[in-house]
């Protein structure tokens, strides 16, 4: 379980999070919605002890994670998939080379045989191709630059899976994909997940629970059929640029 309770963050004068309540459970997958700005991706990152709060408590597994020494927030951090914005890809380097990044283990590390395997697990369960190991990020298109970001964030087969913006800058056909995905390891692989997202549709349609962050606070938080019948009028205002797709989003 991932447990945030009344966390505040502000850099310099500029609040960002100011009392935030923030539970997901066991197994679920919760959509973080909200404007760009709003902080979601910094709320995300506490989730892993990338930044740390002003005020407040973060836990993970019952762990204060603010206050975690660096061998055992490096020992959380293995259960926690990352998948960036932008893929966070090295140019540098193969796909496998980048996908066995994410593997954690010091022993399987070292086994050369288990990381071949592990990795091409991995960008079997992003439905990549065999052949894109050996290709670079630069060959890839945006989707499957994404894919390989996945893949990576489950190579260390985590327990929770934080995904920072994974449609974004996508083309509908590819975020189809990518929300397919997502639903397909929460099922296959039994993740806890966090979505931080700006699209609506693809929130609704992976989400158990959408929660909307604004001005600081979570606004609401609920099952999409709660969050549709909202009458709160920021969570109505935040919806009606898409208004028929936050009512027909579940379809």
């Amino acid at each position: 379980m991932i447990k945030l309770i009344n966390v505040h963050k502000r850099f310099g004068e500029l609040v960002v999070l100011d009392g935030v309540d923030f539970t997901v459970n066991q197994g679920e997958t919760v959509a973080l919605l909200g404007t760009s700005g709003v902080g979601k991706s910094v709320l995300l990152k506490h989730m892993n002890g990338l930044i740390h709060p002003d005020s407040g408590e973060v836990y993970v597994d019952g762990l204060s994670v603010p206050h975690l020494r660096r061998k055992a927030l490096s020992k959380l951090r293995s259960r926690i998939g990352y998948v960036f914005q932008f893929g966070a890809l090295f140019d540098s380097m193969s796909v496998r080379e980048n996908v066995r990044l994410g593997i954690t283990d010091q022993e399987c590390i070292a086994d050369d045989a288990y990381c071949r395997n592990r990795v091409s697990e991995c960008l079997d369960l992003v439905n990549l191709p065999a052949g894109t190991g050996d290709k670079y990020p630069a060959d890839l298109s945006g989707g499957m630059r994404k894919r390989v970001g996945i893949a990576r964030a489950i190579a260390g087969q985590p327990t929770y899976l934080l995904y920072d913006e994974p449609t974004s800058g996508l083309d509908p056909v590819n975020a189809d994909i990518i929300d397919k995905l997502v639903i397909k390891l929460r099922d296959s692989l039994g993740v806890t997940s966090v979505v931080v997202s700006h699209d609506v549709r693809g929130s609704f349609r992976v989400a158990d629970r959408i929660a909307l962050l604004h001005n600081g606070t979570i606004r609401t938080m609920g099952t999409p059929d709660e969050v549709r019948a909202s009458t709160d009028v920021a969570v109505l205002e935040f919806f009606e640029r898409d208004f028929e797709t936050f009512l027909d989003a579940a379809g």
